[in-house]
């Protein structure tokens, strides 16, 4: 297995024993993923969801629903 599996297994385990809901985990999860992928395109849109792999008005969706900002 591995290592990256490894960490995820246990951040898992840790998040069942702490309580942590599968719909909070889920979308903290992708809030995450969508900032590091406008972050390596320098918050380029079109690119991310490109690396990301979804339509870009659902990227910009989200981006609104999660009330991402650009970085400066």
């Amino acid at each position: 297995m591995s290592a990256m599996r490894e960490q995820l297994e246990g951040l898992i385990t840790e998040m069942i024993n702490r309580g942590i809901r599968y719909e909070d985990a889920h979308q903290e999860f992708e809030k995450r993923f969508i900032i590091e992928a406008l972050n390596k395109v320098n918050g380029n849109l079109g690119r991310a969801s490109e690396l990301l792999g979804i339509h870009r008005n659902t990227l910009s969706r989200k981006v609104s629903s999660y009330r991402l900002r650009k970085k400066p």
